[in-house]
């Protein structure tokens, strides 16, 4: 089974949840809850100590806007980036949101996620 081959709608159908609980869990410094969709290779490449001073100390990770606009999806080989536009709740501006998906074991997981 390859992401790719879905339809955009049943991509977002996936990744629209994943998205909102990234930022829910972003904001609430939830570590534990942030990484539960990841897939294994991005667990066992984050540094635990370094994502987890990200969530105390930077203002953008921890004040995402719950309100967010669907750009697109890129297709490359077994994953899909979806891109999104991100606001913060206190910061003026907009960042790109970007969500690597992909199957690992049969299921849908996060191979990337960032905010530029």
């Amino acid at each position: 089974m390859n992401i790719i081959e879905k339809s955009d709608e049943e991509i977002l159908a996936v990744a629209e949840p994943m998205w909102r609980d990234l930022i829910k869990h972003s904001n609430d410094g939830n570590y534990e809850e942030f990484i539960k969709g990841f897939s294994q290779s991005l667990t066992l490449a984050l540094n635990e100590v370094e994502v987890g001073r990200q969530f105390t100390s930077s203002e953008l990770t921890r004040t995402l806007s719950e309100e967010f606009d669907y750009l697109g999806i890129i297709r490359r080989g077994e994953h899909v980036t979806v891109l999104y536009r991100q606001r913060s709740t206190t910061r003026a501006g907009e960042w790109l949101g970007r969500l690597v998906l992909g199957y690992e074991e049969g299921k849908v997981k996060i191979f990337g996620a960032s905010i530029f």
